[in-house]
């Protein structure tokens, strides 16, 4: 491990060294890639300060210990000894899991797309409630959200709503949301009380920046048209709303939430560059998944991830069989414990197929 944490050392001097040339500074790119490799690399430098701290501690107990000739010097050896030693193993597995190779996307915002599925109006209900759980995290943890895009549901909710989040590792934290929700409870449209069970999907994609896709707007129609819903006076009456359609895949991004169109521009532009990076970034996924079978691959937008169950207060998380009987607080945003628990299973499937290469 310290020979790992040499290596490390030595990176971290490098690229310390890298980030003041002016030809560095220059080059946007290479800049961004290097400061976020900096930031990463400065946790793992500060723990293994800790860690070689608590193996000095070590080595000057027992030097004392073993010397023996002052009593009480020897009783403290002792302690600092016991002390240490609880220590060292903790240090070890944080060290092992911040060793694990970060996908690159982690860092990144992310555009959230939340989708009524099966249920009619009791789903686009769900997806409304949805949106509100997340951006009550997000809130939490400080993100800022942005919506780029809804279609309302005819009893409450959304149709469909593309929300931006942006903040510190947002992806990494939020990819494994991604899939489908399902929710069991008496609809708030059902007169006669019975239990219906309805779905939302949610998407979220890294937000690409534009060295990740290159577009050339020779493939891109763009099609304006007047906003629909809130945004007083201009709706329906200024061609402030944009559609823009991907000839070559197809693709489809719009947004109407800005009165001005060249921001609608702007936000419907980096919608359609991360659909097309997400894109690419399925087929690795898909790839990455033929080699290891992960409990909680954050690629496949079919399955069925999680259940929200509201006359038993139960939310369980079905990849990693976590259930908890806390649902009101889960609803406002309360989600970090899942969340956790999912990185956890996650950094232990890939510090084992780390420990099977090594």
């Amino acid at each position: 491990m310290l020979d790992r944490l040499q290596y490390v050392k030595q990176r971290f001097d490098e690229i310390s060294d890298l980030i003041i040339q002016p030809d560095v500074i220059a080059d946007q790119k290479r800049y961004v890639q290097l400061n976020k490799e900096y930031k990463d690399l400065k946790a793992l430098v500060d723990k293994r300060d800790e860690y070689l701290n608590v193996l000095g501690n070590i080595t000057e107990a027992k030097e004392i210990i073993s010397d023996g000739s002052d009593a009480e010097m020897t009783e403290m050896a002792k302690l600092q000894l016991e002390e240490a030693n609880g220590r060292l193993p903790q240090i070890e597995d944080e060290i092992k899991f911040m060793l694990i190779p970060k996908d690159a996307e982690d860092a990144k915002n992310v555009m959230v797309e939340i989708r009524a599925g099966t249920g009619g109006d009791e789903a686009s209900i769900f997806a409304g409630d949805l949106y509100r759980m997340y951006t009550k995290y997000c809130e939490n943890r400080g993100w800022r959200t942005s919506v780029v895009d809804l279609n309302e549901g005819t009893s409450g909710g959304f149709k469909e709503i593309i929300f931006e989040v942006t903040g510190e590792d947002v992806y990494g934290t939020l990819k494994f949301e991604a899939g489908v929700h399902r929710v069991q409870r008496v609809p708030q449209t059902e007169t006669q009380g019975r239990i219906h069970t309805s779905a939302a999907t949610v998407m979220v994609l890294p937000e690409a920046e534009e060295f990740d896709v290159q577009i050339d707007m020779n493939d891109v129609r763009i099609d304006l048209f007047c906003s629909s819903g809130p945004g007083g006076q201009s709706v329906n009456t200024t061609k402030s709303a944009v559609r823009m359609t991907h000839i070559p895949t197809g693709l489809v991004a719009q947004c109407q939430d800005e009165k001005s169109q060249h921001k609608n521009k702007d936000k419907a532009l980096t919608v359609l560059r991360s659909r097309l990076y997400e894109m690419e970034l399925a087929k690795k996924q898909e790839e990455d998944a033929a080699k290891r079978s992960s409990q909680v691959s954050s690629g496949d937008r079919s399955a069925k991830i999680r259940t929200y169950n509201y006359p038993q207060g139960r939310v369980t998380d079905h990849r990693i069989g976590l259930t908890l009987y806390d649902l009101d607080n889960v609803m406002n945003g309360a989600i970090q414990k899942v969340i956790d628990e999912l990185q956890l299973v996650n950094n232990t499937e890939k510090l084992k197929e780390a420990s099977e290469v090594i």
